[in-house]
């Protein structure tokens, strides 16, 4: 059995907001670069464009809070076929804090949100 990752190792962050010391390593789990930041503004450990939500199911969720329970459903099920990556940053968050780093204006309705709640569960199965 493997040990959970710790709560405290996973945190989210919009990519608008200055980083800091405790933020670890800082990756950045969108398809899309934030609008608005040039790139070397954005300081990154990593760009994990695998463990974003693919272009049709973004557009379809547009985030809007009433679809919000359908697509964490939706992009869960995309996150299995990038097992490897999200075991890849588990294993990561075992040993050491991660920030996941979004794009979205809602920071209780995006994807750092989902892939956080896969980080945390017992397994990659369990739902978020």
């Amino acid at each position: 059995m493997t040990h959970p990752v710790p709560a405290s190792h996973v945190l989210i962050k919009r990519a608008y907001e200055p980083p800091a010391p405790q933020d670890g390593a800082r990756i950045l789990i969108d398809r899309l670069w934030p609008r608005g930041i040039k790139k070397e503004a954005l300081v990154l450990d990593q760009w994990a464009k695998e463990l974003a939500p693919s272009t049709a199911l973004r557009q379809w969720f547009g985030h809007e809070p009433a679809r919000w329970a359908e697509f964490q459903k939706r992009y869960a099920v995309e996150l299995q076929a990038q097992a490897e990556a999200l075991d890849a940053l588990r294993a990561r968050a075992r040993c050491s804090t991660v920030t996941l780093v979004y794009g979205a204006h809602d920071e209780a309705h995006n994807n750092a949100v989902v892939v956080r709640a896969l980080l945390l569960a017992p397994s990659r199965s369990a739902p978020p």
